[in-house]
């Protein structure tokens, strides 16, 4: 009734005003509409395009996905390099916020989920299907839990990102952040010199080490072969001694009770020989059971000297396997909701199954001041080497305190700086969060962990992984590394709250 009156108040004013006023309020209408247009444009961001940065770009460091502005940022040590348009996930199956890692690359791949769905340039970020790859791209987010990017984009990143590269998908804008903090890792120059050669030096001491199990083994089963043959004789020789002490004892009675001189005579002529006998038996048994027992005991010596080496071997096996791992930059994951510090490191081992193995043989309880209060998640990365060491960016994605009061709560294990910071290099990383680590991680992964507050529905609407080896410090091929299986992580008891795609809830047994 409002709006109907005002135009019937106004009809009537145009019709008292004449021709110039209906002009005049024509274009004062049309004005008015220009403004509001150009007010509307000025509110609603402009939709992200694909977009290289005006310099040489350096290899990718991580990436940045924003759900909020349907956009994907690669990063190198100097900042920004390549920027993209995205689809995420569309309602209901949400692409899961959190700190993932490139995991396994495929050229052409195609979704064993969604009807052989041509996936070309495949990322993998999860082992249940959630992925980077090339794609339709509407302008909003479509797609089933992936992240889909411009096909020729996706095609010209493939070649350029590494296994364990970094990516942080956000559900607002974010970006790395130069940041500086006592806790973050500060690398020894001369360590890091002397790594490499020391890695050499410890390999060939760990080849050694399997060259000498190998023969010790040898030496061991031949002597064990030699002893079981030497029981047998001994059985044998003891049997026939005390059946020839036998007869001798008959003989001798035999003798005792003769009455004639031919009697006796004959009696004496059998007890000589049984006592020969006896006696020449006697002499073969003491003989054998010298040899038997010289043997046996370089049998022993043997399995002795087989153990010791297999402990050398396993010894320097993991020591040979840290100093290779040293090479190599670092990631560590702390948890708030497990009060625990894990430790991993890219093999470079292929798995035949797709990915690459990686060490997980530091995981230990960490100390974090005020544990019920929210610390956010925050990823700190050494991005170049500086004069300090090493130069530090942040991202924060999900906040509780700042990323600098989320350190000042943290005291890291001496033990563990120890092995891992005098060598930490470019693209090591530390990440702090309120999450435990996801199912998803598993002995092919670096870390996973999803934000619990944001809706996870590409992780809820697939199965989780099966249960998995997690990287122990026993032997394993000819690199030191060993697993056994495991079904989570261990959560806080206090943490009883569901988490989709967490490690609290029952893993069910299939790959996809």
């Amino acid at each position: 009734m409002v709006n109907r009156f005002t135009t019937a108040q106004s009809t009537v004013a145009m019709r008292r005003w004449g021709p110039p006023a209906i002009v005049t309020l024509a274009a004062m209408a049309a004005l008015t509409a220009l403004s509001a247009d150009a007010a509307a444009r000025q509110t609603r961001p402009a939709p992200p395009t694909e977009a290289t940065a005006p310099r040489d770009a350096g290899e990718p460091i991580m990436a940045i996905v924003s759900i909020k502005s349907q956009q994907v940022t690669f990063y190198d040590a100097d900042g920004w390099i390549l920027r993209a348009p995205v689809s995420s996930g569309t309602t209901g199956r949400e692409t899961p916020a959190g700190v993932f890692a490139v995991l396994e690359k495929d050229k052409d791949h195609h979704s064993s989920l969604y009807d052989d769905a041509w996936m070309p340039n495949m990322q993998r970020i999860t082992w249940n299907g959630i992925a980077l790859h090339g794609g339709p791209l509407p302008g909003y987010a479509a797609s089933h839990g992936c992240v889909r990017m411009p096909y020729g984009f996706a095609e010209k990143l493939f070649q350029r990102t590494w296994i364990g590269m970094r990516v942080i998908i956000s559900p607002n804008d974010a970006e790395p952040v130069e940041f500086s903090h006592p806790a973050l890792f500060v690398p020894n120059r001369e360590a890091i010199a002397a790594a490499p050669a020391k890695a050499e030096a410890l390999a060939r001491e760990a080849a050694e080490a399997a060259r000498t199990i190998d023969e010790a083994k040898k030496a061991a089963a031949t002597a064990t072969r030699a002893t079981a043959s030497l029981t047998s004789s001994l059985r044998k020789l003891q049997g026939l001694k005390t059946r020839a002490d036998a007869e001798l004892a008959t003989a001798d009675k035999a003798l005792a009770a003769a009455r004639t001189d031919e009697a006796k005579a004959r009696a004496e002529d059998l007890r000589q020989k049984a006592a020969t006998k006896a006696a020449d038996l006697g002499t073969q048994l003491d003989s054998a059971k010298a040899d038997a027992k010289s043997k046996l005991d370089a049998a022993a010596a043997a399995k002795d000297a087989a153990k010791a080496a297999q402990t050398k071997k396993a010894d320097t096996a993991k020591v040979a396997s840290e100093a290779k791992l040293a090479l190599e930059p670092v990631s560590v994951y702390i948890s708030r909701a497990t009060q625990k510090i894990y430790v991993r490191r890219n093999t470079h081992k292929s798995w035949p199954d797709g990915g690459e193995v990686f060490d997980a043989t530091i995981e230990v309880p960490v100390t974090i001041r005020n544990p019920d209060k929210r610390i956010g998640t925050h990823v700190f990365t050494a991005m170049a080497r500086n004069d300090a060491g090493l130069r530090w960016t942040a991202v924060t994605i999900d906040n509780g305190d700042d990323a600098k009061d989320a350190l000042d709560r943290i005291t890291i294990p001496q033990d563990v700086l120890h092995r891992i910071a005098p060598t930490a290099l470019p693209r090591s990383s530390i990440i702090v969060s309120d999450e435990p680590l996801s199912r998803e991680t598993n002995y092919r992964t670096e870390f996973v962990a999803v934000l619990n507050n944001q809706p996870q529905g590409g992780f809820v609407t697939r199965r989780p992984s099966v249960d998995v080896p997690v990287a122990s410090g026993n032997d394993w091929g000819n690199d030191g590394f060993g697993f056994f299986f495991q079904r989570n992580w261990n959560s806080q008891p206090g943490n009883t709250r569901p988490r989709a795609g967490q490690y609290n809830q029952p893993m069910q047994q299939r790959w996809w």
